[in-house]
């Protein structure tokens, strides 16, 4: 059973909240892009893969950044409206999703 999923946030992201993951996101954009480019000019091998763990890293901080601040508003908005073990089971499983 999953909790229903609101069409938005409990609490609207701010707008510095919406910038800092943004601007993360265009981070690893471009380091995805650079590894594009390395693999083009076919660049040693073990340089790629440093890379790409680099890139894995910045999306997970992403992710667990996400999913603090849907634990602190959604899930605590549904724990204190007596909808909390929908909303914890749904979150688990997206964190051994994000944990994987």
């Amino acid at each position: 059973m999953t909790a229903s999923k609101p069409e938005h946030p409990v609490t609207p992201r701010t707008k510095d909240e919406i910038s800092a993951i943004t601007n993360r996101l265009k981070r690893v954009e471009g380091q995805v892009r650079g590894v594009q480019k390395m693999v083009e000019e076919d660049r040693y091998c073990i340089d790629i893969l440093v890379q790409i763990s680099a890139i894995n890293a910045a999306l997970k901080k992403v992710g667990f950044s996400i999913a603090e601040r849907h634990t602190k508003h959604c899930v605590s908005h549904a724990v204190h409206s007596g909808q909390g073990e929908a909303a914890i089971d749904e979150l688990m499983e997206v964190l051994k999703q994000l944990s994987k």
